[in-house]
């Protein structure tokens, strides 16, 4: 596709024929590139530093380092890539944990084709994949311990911002978009986009899921 950057792809799975599959997928897209492929979590760090994907892929059980420890090292780089998450059960402890630790989403291995590039394309572009209603659905199902340690974190933490701030949290929480809180609180777009990027910095997040997440631990959604 001239003039488009394309969106460069690290692929992590250990089996070989997932990654082939995924690369033939992403590989018949103009918009993406395909710029390596990594067996295991422990391969995640040396691969990001040589390929600098944009988007990472990531299966969440792995034999040595599985891809919930893989996110959680990969969000603590400077500048670091989307993660999707790869599972193939709908509901997973470790797709939770790892939503909390910043990845943008996940996708069943089952996902039809067309939607990978679609989630691919989405996240590289900062957009959320994952609705507020799937993440309820998640958290529904999954044994959810520690709420009360969560709670009083995530009241801890929204403790740091604005009253204004807060709402725009909560509507985040709630699954509104720019345009639909920019209606709600009347403000306008840009102060909405304003408000959000100040949310993620002084609570030190990544991504809408997080936020949504926190207003969930706190009770507010």
């Amino acid at each position: 596709m001239a003039g488009v950057t394309p969106v460069r792809v690290l692929i992590v799975d250990d089996d070989a024929l997932v990654r082939a599959g995924l690369a033939m997928i992403l590989g018949g897209a103009p918009d993406v590139e395909v710029v390596g492929e990594a067996a295991d979590g422990a391969e995640v760090a040396a691969a990001v530093r040589t390929h600098t994907p944009d988007v990472v892929l990531m299966d969440i059980r792995m034999p040595k380092l599985d891809g919930l420890a893989a996110t959680e090292a990969l969000r603590r780089r400077t500048d670091p890539p989307d993660v999707i998450v790869l599972t193939t059960f709908h509901a997973d402890e470790y797709v939770l944990r790892a939503l909390r630790a910043g990845a943008s989403g996940f996708l069943l291995k089952d996902t039809p084709p067309a939607e990978i590039l679609r989630a691919v394309r989405r996240v590289a572009a900062g957009e959320p994949i994952l609705s507020p209603a799937v993440t309820r659905q998640l958290i529904a199902h999954v044994s959810d311990t520690g709420a009360d340690g969560r709670r009083r974190r995530a009241l801890a933490l929204l403790g740091r911002l604005s009253d204004r701030e807060r709402e725009v949290a909560v509507a985040v929480g709630q699954g509104r978009s720019n345009a639909e809180i920019s209606g709600e609180l009347y403000m306008s777009v840009a102060t909405v986009k304003a408000h959000v990027s100040r949310v993620l910095t002084k609570l030190e997040f990544n991504n809408r899921v997080q936020v949504a997440l926190l207003a969930h631990d706190a009770g507010l959604t």
